[in-house]
């Protein structure tokens, strides 16, 4: 289970562990280990490749120096450069001097020529230059050798994999803003915590693939433990994945009602059935407008379905009657795909949420449903119903407790007030806070979806694709997250697995039509089956 850390958080840690028996040099003897297992294990012939290691002079350089030696042992060719001088009685430099490897240091490198040919025969680059430590700007003679760097390799025709210790030198492992001399890595071998900046633009895209080395923290596990912020792993996923016993009916997975759709967007009701069902559920109910029930019934055969009273083709507050038998039912209640922004759809949120429209004394929905004590199942809010609902003062008071909301950051601006900018300038605090102060379960959508409870658990889905920036994959996610809840899973895990399934798919998708460029959502939703199959196999 992978945990996420600010710079200071990691500092702290490390003196905890310290002062538990841990020294650093043993930390970084695991990290540097770590660093190679990684490299070995990642391709299969880096054991017979020429390697580079720049080398800085804090710890970051020795976890390079330990990764090093190590890959020297596996039989690979290691070379190293160091930023400058390592000091006499550094232990790790000395064993890499009884390799009798190639060291060159930055200062002595007349006109980078050493630097230059390393680099023209090199097939691995391991950059450990800058720690998580660094402030921007770039200074001195580490900006001059990054620069330098980054020049020779956009000159190398040859495809040089680049590892990264811990963070790609340059980058603030904060706030995620990279110096201009950065180069982006195919691998980040993070070491013990993924450090926020590494999932905050722009410098997750230089992040590559990331990964979790071990520094040997296992004396302060409690300590690790208590971190409430995660990334999303295909272990966590796979044990979250409701299970599925034989002698099941239709019945075991749950019933999950979608009230979608309009004449401007009848697909978006379909695109959402589709998640659901392929995420598991046993049966999905559509409860639509009814001059887009014929065109979409044909679509889908194996829903169910409710047609609900409508003006000029958008749902109306009178469909909240319509509903009660149904809702009565249901293990799950997803509303909002393909509503539009009509007024009587809003008076339709107002009915069902409040029992009332604007103006009306009446109980919950009607007397009929307030005398049968029937309550709302778990909830899904998406796409037009949160505008419509933000409109409504103490929206959130009104919705069913930990209420699942799916907002895009256009959306959330709508919700909360704040510019998209600030939004996104800080995805993680600001779905943090929201969700604390609304009492709902957020699901901040984008590149490295952000899942946080108002508990304060927090959980990262680390995938950016633009393979999912189509219309309609929102629509998509919102089914597979009533899905799971209509399973059974508590609202925080089906939010977080829900876009994890949903961010896989997309990859998966990409990878069958050897681009993102022509994926659209009804791919993502007809993908997930192959990401249950990896899941569930592997």
């Amino acid at each position: 289970m992978a945990k996420i850390v600010a710079v200071e958080e990691m500092i702290a840690i490390e003196k905890t562990a310290d002062a538990a028996g841990l020294t650093y040099d043993q930390m970084m003897e695991h990290a540097g280990k770590s660093v190679a297992d990684h490299i070995l294990s990642k391709w299969s012939d880096s054991d017979k490749c020429q390697i580079l290691i720049l080398v800085g002079p804090g710890n970051n350089g020795g976890d390079g120096l330990v990764a090093g030696y190590y890959l020297s042992k596996a039989g690979s060719k290691v070379s190293y450069y160091l930023l400058k001088e390592r000091l006499p009685d550094d232990v790790n430099f000395k064993r890499v001097l009884e390799t009798q490897a190639q060291i060159t240091v930055f200062p002595e490198d007349e006109r980078n020529k050493t630097l230059n040919a390393l680099i023209g025969t090199a097939d691995i680059i391991v950059d450990g230059l800058l720690g998580t430590g660094l402030k921007l700007p770039l200074k001195g003679d580490a900006a001059k050798l990054l620069e330098k760097v980054k020049k020779r390799l956009l000159q190398s025709e040859r495809y040089i994999r680049i590892v990264a210790i811990d963070c790609p030198s340059g980058i603030d492992c904060d706030s995620g803003e990279v110096a201009s001399e950065s180069f982006p890595a195919d691998l980040t071998v993070t070491l013990a915590a993924i450090k926020l900046g590494l999932l905050s633009y722009p410098g997750t895209d230089f992040t590559g693939e990331i990964v979790v080395g071990d520094i040997g923290l296992k004396n302060i596990d409690s300590e690790m433990e208590s971190i409430q912020l995660e990334m999303m792993d295909p272990e966590i996923a796979r044990a979250w994945i409701p299970p599925r016993p034989s002698h099941a009916h239709k019945g075991t997975f749950g019933q999950v009602l979608i009230v979608a759709g309009s004449v401007n967007y009848p697909g978006a009701a379909v695109l959402a059935a589709k998640g659901a069902y392929r995420s598991g559920a046993g049966l999905v109910t559509l409860a639509v407008p009814e001059p887009i029930y014929q065109p979409l019934v044909g679509v889908l055969p194996e829903a169910t379905w409710v047609i609900l009273p409508n003006d000029q083709g958008a749902i109306t507050s009178s469909a909240a009657e319509v509903l009660t038998e149904t809702l009565s039912r249901a293990d799950s209640l997803l509303v909002g795909p393909g509503f539009g922004l009509e007024r009587q759809s809003q008076q339709f949120l107002r009915r069902l949420f409040t029992g009332a429209e604007a103006g009306e004394r009446l109980g919950f929905i009607d007397s009929q449903l307030q005398s049968s004590n029937i309550q709302l199942p778990p909830l899904v809010l998406d796409a037009d119903a949160l505008k419509l609902l933000a409109e409504f003062e103490d929206w959130a008071g009104i919705l069913p407790e930990k209420s699942v909301l799916t907002p895009h950051p256009g959306e959330m601006s709508v919700l909360c007030g704040l510019p998209v900018e600030q939004i996104q300038s800080d995805r993680i605090g600001t779905a943090q806070h929201w969700a604390r102060q609304w009492g709902h379960v957020l699901v901040l959508k984008g590149a490295n979806t952000v899942i946080a409870s108002p508990g304060g658990s927090t959980m990262v889905i680390p995938i950016a694709s633009p393979a999912l920036a189509k219309a309609g994959t929102g629509d998509v996610l919102a089914g597979v997250i009533a899905s799971l809840l209509a399973q059974g899973l508590k609202p925080y895990m089906a939010a977080a697995l829900g876009a994890y399934l949903h961010g896989r798919a997309g990859l998966i998708a990409a990878e069958i039509f050897e681009s993102t460029v022509s994926v659209m959502a009804g791919d993502v939703a007809d993908t997930l089956p192959e990401v249950f199959a990896d899941l569930l196999t592997s």
